[in-house]
């Protein structure tokens, strides 16, 4: 990876979770036709990676109910883009396997709490269940995300320790993933405690090359992290649009740093994303305008896209 004289990365990837971790929470449903549109638009904006649902029982998350549609809608972009679902067991790979997606993503836990509550099962028997599924898309020559939840802390079990996440990622690279995102998923990291992380996993030869960070701005720090997890190496940022999001099983949870207010930052570092702005604010606008949804970026509220036309 070429750094820049400050330490930055010269570019960074954004890996957009908006129509996935984005909508879950949202209490306004988007429409079949509403979501393939707006995966089209992110793309059409130049965003390199985009998840675009998740093959859970529809019933634990009624927002994304339709992601098997959303997916065929998406068929014909699913070859020549970097577009991922999320899948909880084999019965979710199986299903998108059908759908033709290229990419599928799995969700681990730090803490037994939350696994518990967003898995029902405990870490390591959450594990049990991935590692076929992690090996299986491999074999059908699919690349696997990983993410780990609740890696800085937990609304049950406090804080967590760097060691706790090492340790899911050590399996779920031995089972096969390509990639981890380190979740911040009620917001409360420090730029201090996300060195920490990271220096835990690089002592058992874990790369920043490897890892992609995910922050929620419940304490304002979304973009601070951010900042010197660049300074740090990562240059794969996971961000939603309109800073949508929290997290169905955390209720502490707020939204997930905003793309639009990530790509403002990059850009004023000189960093390149391949990201047209402009093109950003924009979807904010019709998001906000047209679906209804609640904006939460700051950028784009600034430049008006939560107001409504007269």
């Amino acid at each position: 990876m070429m750094l820049s004289r400050h330490g930055f990365p010269k570019s960074v990837t954004i890996y957009e979770v908006g129509p996935r971790d984005g909508l879950q929470n949202e209490s306004i449903i988007l429409k079949t036709s509403e979501k393939i549109e707006l995966v089209s638009l992110l793309l059409k904006a130049g965003l390199p990676a985009v998840e675009i649902g998740s093959f859970v029982r529809p019933d634990l998350i009624p927002a994304l109910a339709d992601s098997n549609e959303v997916a065929e809608g998406l068929k014909p972009l699913l070859k020549s883009n970097r577009l991922v679902t999320l899948v909880p067991n084999m019965k979710g790979l199986d299903r998108a396997l059908e759908a033709g997606v290229r990419e599928v993503a799995v969700i681990a836990s730090a803490t037994e709490s939350f696994a518990r509550a967003n898995l029902n099962n405990s870490v390591q028997g959450s594990l049990d269940i991935f590692r076929p599924v992690i090996e299986q898309a491999r074999n059908a020559g699919l690349n696997v995300r990983g993410y780990i939840s609740m890696c800085y802390g937990d609304p049950w079990e406090g804080k967590v320790s760097p060691d706790k996440v090492t340790q899911v990622a050590e399996k779920l690279f031995e089972y096969g993933i390509s990639e981890l995102s380190l979740g911040d998923t009620i917001g409360v990291a420090t730029p201090g405690e996300v060195i920490s992380l990271l220096d835990s996993l690089e002592s058992v030869g874990i790369n920043r090359n490897q890892l992609a960070v995910h922050f929620h701005d419940t304490y304002g720090q979304a973009l601070s992290n951010t900042l010197v997890s660049m300074q740090e190496g990562i240059s794969i940022i996971d961000s939603s649009i309109g800073g949508l999001g929290g997290c169905p099983f955390a209720k502490s949870a707020t939204g997930n740093l905003s793309t639009e207010d990530l790509v403002w930052q990059l850009h004023g570092l000189g960093i390149q994303t391949g990201v047209n702005f402009d093109a950003l604010i924009e979807i904010s606008k019709w998001l906000s305008r047209v679906v209804g949804l609640k904006i939460k970026s700051k950028t784009a509220i600034a430049l008006g896209a939560d107001k409504v036309n007269s």
